[in-house]
């Protein structure tokens, strides 16, 4: 009787609703924990001020690689994505990220702190442009607005995430492990995006 219902939802979703909407929550964690992992470095701005004597130049230097980075790997990363798979792309990239994320935690100095923030950016490049490719492709037209406008609304959540919780975690344990703790759910739901079904996709 549904089916009868909403003939038209039945045939413009490729897969199930339900494993679309679950292939959306992925990639809108995905995009919160991205943003997450770029904004926590915000919050520890004065520890590392005070640990290692940095300037307000050098602090900035570690919000400003991951941008530029980014900037500079979005155009070949997004035809990668478009000449090869989606997926695994996304997964990569997030596994990418993540690791350097949580690899911050380990640094001494700025070199290495800024290293390590320069491989977040490589790895948060053209996730957006994969992330809108993967709603297109699993979402009818009709629904593509309004998932890719919720899509959206990591940004800002994902921002305050990352400066609020990175404030509190290096308040009480410490500044790496505001970065080491914050860099773990990212891994896992990048792990959990390399057994997204792509039956009849190609994603």
């Amino acid at each position: 009787m549904e089916a009868s219902k909403h003939p038209h939802e039945a045939q413009d979703f490729k897969v199930s609703r339900g494993y679309a909407y679950y292939v959306f929550l992925l990639l809108f964690l995905l995009y919160l924990f991205n943003y997450v992992d770029r904004m926590v470095v915000a919050a520890i701005f004065p520890y590392l001020k005070a640990d290692w004597g940095l300037t307000d130049t050098q602090c900035g230097w570690f919000a400003s690689i991951v941008t530029l980075m980014m900037t500079g790997f979005v155009f070949p990363v997004s035809l990668l994505i478009d000449r090869w798979s989606r997926k695994k792309a996304i997964g990569i990239m997030a596994v990418l990220w993540s690791f350097g994320a949580a690899a911050c935690a380990f640094t001494r100095n700025f070199t290495q702190l800024f290293t390590m923030r320069s491989l977040v950016g490589v790895g948060e490049a053209a996730y957006t442009s994969g992330g809108h490719a993967m709603i297109a492709a699993y979402f009818p037209e009709e629904k593509r607005a309004t998932m890719n406008g919720l899509f959206t609304a990591a940004i800002p959540m994902g921002t305050a995430i990352g400066v609020i919780l990175g404030g509190v975690i290096a308040e009480t344990l410490g500044w790496r492990y505001a970065f080491g703790i914050l860099a773990i759910p990212g891994l896992i739901v990048a792990i959990l995006f390399f057994w997204v079904n792509v039956v009849d996709l190609r994603v």
